[in-house]
C-alpha cells in the first residue's frame, strides 16, 4: 500500500505556468550573472537543479545547462 505522502520520485504534471516561470527564472539568473554576480547565479541555479531533479527532469536539464555555462564566468 502506498502512503499519501510524496516521495522524491513522484512527478506531477508540469503546468504551463510552471514552464513559464522556469523561463523567467532562467532569464533572471542570466541577467544576474551579466550584472557581475555569476557566483550568486550559479548558487541559485544549483538550488533549482536540486529542487527539480526528480519532479521535472526537463526543467532540471535547462537549469543544469545554465549552471554549466555560468561556471565559466566564475573566477
Amino acid at each position: 500500500m502506498r502512503s499519501h505522502g510524496h516521495s522524491p520520485d513522484d512527478r506531477a504534471p508540469v503546468s504551463a505556468a510552471s514552464h513559464a516561470l522556469v523561463g523567467i527564472l532562467l532569464t533572471s539568473l542570466e541577467a544576474l550573472a551579466a550584472a557581475g554576480k555569476p557566483d550568486e547565479a550559479c548558487r541559485l541555479a544549483g538550488q533549482a537543479c536540486a529542487a527539480l531533479r526528480r519532479r521535472d527532469p526537463a526543467s532540471w536539464r535547462r537549469f543544469n545547462a545554465l549552471l554549466h555555462r555560468l561556471t565559466k564566468q566564475v573566477a
